[in-house]
């Protein structure tokens, strides 16, 4: 059988190493940029935020533009802590938002990859249906891929599973082979050097604390009010800006709240616990392998995800994490989880999903039931075959009826501030894989709401 096919894009080697390097240092460190003063500041340096001021800055080079992140380095969290998985479009409604931006952003990701010289892995994806029942829906989801206009689906049988994963076991597979892997927070720093290199500010260390209208110009300013919003971090320091736009993943709701819009819908963080191959067992795995989506629970459930650095990701399960970046099993902040559990949707959410919930709880306590789920794909692997692995946190967007917000919320308000902000309250899953189709859209909503 032919290998998976990775790709190290035209200009990968010394100038792709050297621009990596530029793009992890410019975001140790603030700008030089002595500026203070922006036409739109972008909060939040994660994968979304920073493709979104990069499509900004390209379409308006004559305008100012800075990045606020709240920590030393850029990316850090959801954009460096997840599958990397380039996704292909296939689980989305036709029509939607979600399937065109997934299906027009995995094209664009790739696109850029080679370009920049950024490397990944067309590895591929399967999608097996373990038992009878579930082929109604495995066919389902073809048709679904196709209505969306993902190329090259096809089902296969359990021999061609077989030739394709040679210890993977199922009656019938969705082949999707355009699925491929990726570093996101490499392609996250590529965004930040393109922003920087044509005259973007990206200040690190800048916890947004306060957004409000200035009370008087600047001090020697020749431009009086041209930049009424003022805002400011936890040390006290300000930027001083004509609008604001902000990505803030697991705080978009609370910054929504600084600006004095709408604190709905509620971001409750969702911990994900992966294990891991040991790297003697990886040979088990060449390619993507995920199972049939079941409408009845909220989360899809567990894959096998190969990695760019050779290793292979098992999980992950979903669990309410009791801090909004906890990545440990004992991380707690007493703010975040007095948040989510005072909140009524979280828990019409949990009634909804008792036995799920109480599930995935036991699995992240005891490895052997969580390799179990992994035996009905592969049955050869074992607990001894696999470790603890590391952790990421899903910002999980909930309306007070207890309902998964499943696609894009734009939002803003009404008065001097509200009028000048654009949030994006939720930008769900496949974010990273829709990352420039998603900048496109919010520009143009930028573009709209601001008349740049």
């Amino acid at each position: 059988m032919p290998a998976p096919l990775l790709r190290v894009g035209r200009a990968w080697g010394r100038a792709g190493l050297a621009g990596l390097g530029r793009a992890a240092g410019h975001q140790r460190r603030r700008s030089s940029s002595s500026s203070s003063t922006f036409d739109v500041a972008v909060v939040g340096g994660g994968i979304v935020g920073l493709a979104s001021a990069r499509e900004l800055i390209l379409r308006h080079p004559s305008l100012t533009f800075s990045v606020l992140e709240k920590e030393k380095e850029l990316a850090c969290h959801q954009s460096g802590h997840n599958s990397g998985v380039i996704h292909s479009g296939i689980y989305y409604t036709p029509g939607s938002l979600k399937a065109k931006l997934c299906v027009q952003g995995a094209a664009l990701c790739y696109e850029y990859c080679d370009r920049k010289g950024i490397p990944y892995n067309q590895c591929g994806k399967l999608i097996v249906a373990v038992e009878q029942e579930e082929i109604p829906r495995l066919k389902a989801l073809y048709e679904r891929g196709l209505l969306n206009n993902v190329r090259d689906l096809k089902l296969i049988s359990a021999k061609e599973i077989q030739a394709k994963e040679p210890f993977c076991r199922g009656v019938m597979a969705l082949d999707s082979p355009h699925t491929g892997i990726v570093n996101y927070r490499q392609v996250a720093l590529s965004y930040a050097e393109d922003f920087q290199e044509v005259g973007g500010t990206v200040l690190t260390d800048f916890e947004v604390t306060d957004m409000e209208m200035a009370k008087e110009s600047p001090s020697e300013s020749e431009e009086g009010m041209k930049y009424p919003v003022v805002v400011r971090n936890s040390k006290g320091e300000e930027i001083r800006c004509q609008h604001i736009v902000t990505c803030a993943g697991l705080y978009s709701d609370r910054l929504s709240e600084i600006s004095g819009c709408s604190g709905e819908p509620r971001i409750v963080p969702f911990r994900g616990d992966y294990l891991v191959l040991k790297p003697e067992k990886c040979y088990m795995v060449k390619g993507n392998i995920y199972p049939v989506p079941d409408p009845r629970f909220p989360f899809l459930g567990v894959h096998f995800t190969p990695r760019m650095d050779g290793s292979v990701w098992l999980g992950p399960n979903a669990v309410l994490a009791f801090k909004r970046e906890g990545y440990k099993l004992y991380d707690f902040s007493a703010t975040d989880f007095v948040d989510a559990i005072a909140y009524s949707g979280l828990w019409k959410l949990v009634f909804r999903n008792v036995s799920y919930g109480m599930s995935e709880m036991y699995r992240a306590c005891f490895l052997s039931a969580q390799v179990k789920q992994l035996q009905k794909f592969i049955p050869e692997v074992t607990v001894s075959d696999v470790l603890r692995g590391p952790a990421g946190v899903r910002a999980q967007a909930l309306d007070r009826d207890g309902n998964l917000v499943d696609d894009f919320v734009f939002d803003g308000g009404a008065g001097d501030i509200g009028s000048r902000v654009l949030h994006v309250r939720n930008a769900p899953s496949p974010a990273a894989t829709s990352s420039l189709a998603i900048a496109k859209m919010i520009a143009n909503e930028v573009e709209r709401r601001f008349d740049l």
